[in-house]
């Protein structure tokens, strides 16, 4: 099969097979039936361990003379790719393979995903610890491709949203677009500053204007001209510091993550050129910094829109709707076929979904149902949340068209979402994703920190719809 010249550390190439050891994948119910199969000293070690198979349970069988044996996996669903996550960690530094003779059916794809997932270490400033334990690939170029190039954009979410924001601000975020459309051929500009309101991206350039660093639209290209248009957004508020509505010092901490939007945007658009799908693609990125200075915009001002709609800021802390409505509306003039969009845009989605399960927003019925079976399909939980039009009364304004908050606490995700949908023309397929991108406390798989979420879903979703001949 076809490997990345330099395998990540937490694989092994298939000639490792013969000196891994074997994992045998099981769950409780099949577990005695296993037993039955292994060497007597072999079972009496599981019943001394109390080995029973649960999720996330591993245990490292010796042979007599203390050799290892076999690691018994206890697993929860096969299909899911974290079963075997915790392993890189648990398990000693070593080459392992599946055993897929002796132990349950794991797709050799997402068992890659899942190892990788459970490996990554976010090392830029510290060295953490031992290396993972090595899983042995299997010789299947096929799903193991694509799991690598899933692994590969799920780990670029992870490093972008844990980088601080002094190494990940607007100008590295557009390198970073810039790094991967020249790695793929793709055409990349970038509106900063005081061109933005030359080119009319005053919502933008509004939020971002009191930071040191220019806020910026970015854009990438790709694919032939005649090929179906899909436009991808993301928010890309490098720092909220909530501006003059500031943020309490705990509300401020993590706002590193407040990028993982674009985050999440590059990593599909990555996904998009590296698998060569046959689409043009438009990547847009708001990249900005919401600081706060002399000039920063101010509540009670009347901002001006891209699209000509005049927003009222009612708070400026809820930024990242201004800067995605400019991106939405240039979005849209190029006539897609299908608008995306991520964005870290509200605590509200976390209050009624919690942090694991990102809000999902669509104006078509069709695509929402499709994204929803391309989530199942690929183990990538998202939960549709109505959009309720009749909520945005809730954002009324007395002066402008409408306001970018209000005094009302409820439906705050919904609100959010229906402020975004002024933007977009009914007719225009469009989906608004609100991802937490973050993991609070460390879970197999689920290291603490960036996390990607509903990203293989919507490629799932993008691979199916425009299938490569």
């Amino acid at each position: 099969m076809e490997h990345p010249m330099s395998l990540p550390p937490c694989f092994a190439a298939p000639d490792a097979a013969t000196r891994a050891v074997p994992i045998i994948a099981v769950d409780r119910e099949r577990l005695p039936a296993l037993l039955d199969r292994l060497p007597a000293h072999a079972r009496l070690w599981c019943q001394t361990n109390g080995f029973a198979g649960e999720p996330n349970s591993v245990l490292l069988v010796p042979t007599p003379e203390g050799q290892p044996l076999c690691v018994l996996a206890g697993v929860g669903a096969c299909e899911d790719p974290l079963a075997l996550a915790a392993l890189p960690g648990l398990l000693p530094t070593g080459d392992y393979r599946l055993d897929g003779e002796r132990g349950l059916p794991i797709d050799p794809g997402r068992a890659l995903l899942g190892w990788g997932l459970g490996a990554y270490q976010f090392q830029r400033y510290r060295k953490n610890g031992r290396p993972p334990a090595r899983l042995v690939l299997e010789d299947d170029a096929s799903s193991q491709s694509e799991a690598f190039a899933q692994l590969k954009a799920s780990t670029l979410v992870r490093d972008l949203v844990n980088t601080p924001t002094e190494d990940m601000g607007p100008d590295e975020l557009e390198a970073v677009v810039r790094r991967i459309g020249h790695a793929h051929g793709a055409e990349v500009r970038c509106v900063r500053g005081e061109q933005l309101l030359a080119e009319n991206f005053p919502a933008i350039h509004a939020v971002g204007r009191a930071s040191h660093r220019e806020p910026r639209l970015i854009e990438l290209t790709w694919g032939e001209a005649h090929a179906p248009r899909i436009s991808i957004v993301g928010k890309g508020v490098c720092f909220d510091t909530g501006g003059l509505d500031l943020k309490p010092a705990e509300g401020m901490r993590n706002m590193k993550k407040d990028m993982g939007g674009a985050a999440h945007a590059i990593a599909l658009a990555q996904l998009v050129m590296g698998r060569k799908l046959p689409v043009r693609l438009q990547l847009l990125v708001g990249a900005v910094e919401n600081a706060v200075a002399a000039n920063a915009y101010r509540p009670g001002e009347v901002l001006r829109t891209r699209a000509g709609i005049t927003v009222e800021v009612d708070n400026t802390d809820a930024e990242g709707r201004i800067v995605l409505c400019d991106a939405l509306t240039y979005a849209a003039e190029s006539h897609p076929e299908l608008i995306v969009d991520f964005a870290t845009l509200t605590g509200a989605a976390r209050i009624a979904l919690g942090p694991d399960l990102p809000a999902l927003f669509c104006n078509d019925e069709t695509l929402a149902r499709d994204i929803l079976a391309a989530s199942e399909a690929s183990s990538d939980p998202l939960w549709r949340l109505p959009l309720w039009r009749p909520y945005l009364s809730y954002l009324a304004s007395p002066i402008a068209d409408l306001a970018n908050s209000g005094p009302s606490r409820m439906a705050g995700a919904i609100t959010a979402a229906v402020y975004l949908d002024r933007f977009v023309p009914r007719d225009l397929p469009w989906a608004h994703l609100d991802v937490y991108a973050w993991n609070d406390n460390p879970r197999p798989g689920r290291p603490a920190g960036g996390e990607a979420q509903g990203l293989r879903a919507l490629f799932t979703l993008l691979r199916q719809r425009y299938p490569r001949t």
